[in-house]
């Protein structure tokens, strides 16, 4: 992984109250088209907010288009999955003293201006991860039945087994405390589709999973993370994960 930081990023890491405390995390692959526009309405919503863009090994120009709008990029040599992008996103934020990381994907499906929805509540301190659901909010894009029926059964697993209603487990759009941050950052962290199986292991760590209601918009272009047969093989891995994660001891959060 190489890292392309804006100059004196050692500097803002010490010296950041406030705003200057959270880290805009956007996991991209190939997302030269959609990430401008993703980036500057991130920038206007929160001005002063350190943008992260992690390049999951793209084959496009979707880190000089991060770096063309002054963000900090994280770039991977070659394509590890969405868990490992988000996951280099975390690591990057303690290594630089952040407290809180609030994540959203770079296709333009999450709208930035829901980023107060998501971190708030966490820069409040009223709960330890906050998931932004799309199910909570009328209007936007909804995603068609059949992953529609796939995320409620999910939810539903994840709603019995955390005592907590949860509607969209799949999100991605996260915020998160330095507590989370840390648990995230641990190798057991799912490296592939971090979701469902995540919110259980947090919530049996003893951190605090609640939702927030969300837009979300229809994808326009460049390439899913999820892409071709990575939907059959998310099925079965995330009911493998879910069952290990219910019958594994329970995870201790990094001090």
């Amino acid at each position: 992984m190489a890292l392309s930081p804006r100059k004196g990023l050692g500097k803002i890491a010490r010296n950041r109250p406030n705003l200057s405390q959270v880290l805009v995390v956007v996991p991209a692959f190939n997302e030269e088209e959609r990430l401008v526009p993703v980036l500057q309405a991130i920038q206007k919503q929160k001005s002063g907010t350190d943008i992260l863009v992690v390049d999951d090994g793209s084959i496009d120009e979707t880190s000089a288009r991060a770096l063309s709008v002054g963000t900090f990029v994280a770039r991977h040599p070659f394509n590890l999955g969405y868990g490992a992008a988000c996951q280099t996103g975390y690591k990057f934020a303690l290594e630089h003293g952040y407290d809180f990381v609030v994540q959203l994907d770079a296709d333009g499906q999450h709208d930035p201006e829901s980023l107060d929805a998501v971190l708030e509540p966490v820069l409040e301190g009223n709960t330890d991860l906050r998931v932004g659901s799309r199910f909570l909010k009328k209007g936007g894009y909804q995603p068609p039945l059949k992953k529609r029926i796939g995320i409620w059964i999910f939810a539903q697993i994840a709603s019995l087994i955390t005592g907590r209603r949860i509607t969209d487990p799949t999100s991605g759009y996260w915020a998160m405390n330095l507590k989370a941050i840390r648990f995230c950052a641990l190798d057991s962290f799912p490296h592939d589709f971090p979701d469902t199986d995540l919110l259980i292991t947090l919530h049996q760590a003893g951190l605090k999973v609640q939702e927030s209601p969300v837009l979300m918009h229809d994808r326009k272009s460049g390439k899913s993370l999820h892409r071709g047969l990575r939907p059959l093989y998310y099925l079965f891995k995330m009911s493998l994960s879910i069952l290990l994660a219910f019958l594994r001891e329970r995870p201790r959060i990094p001090s």
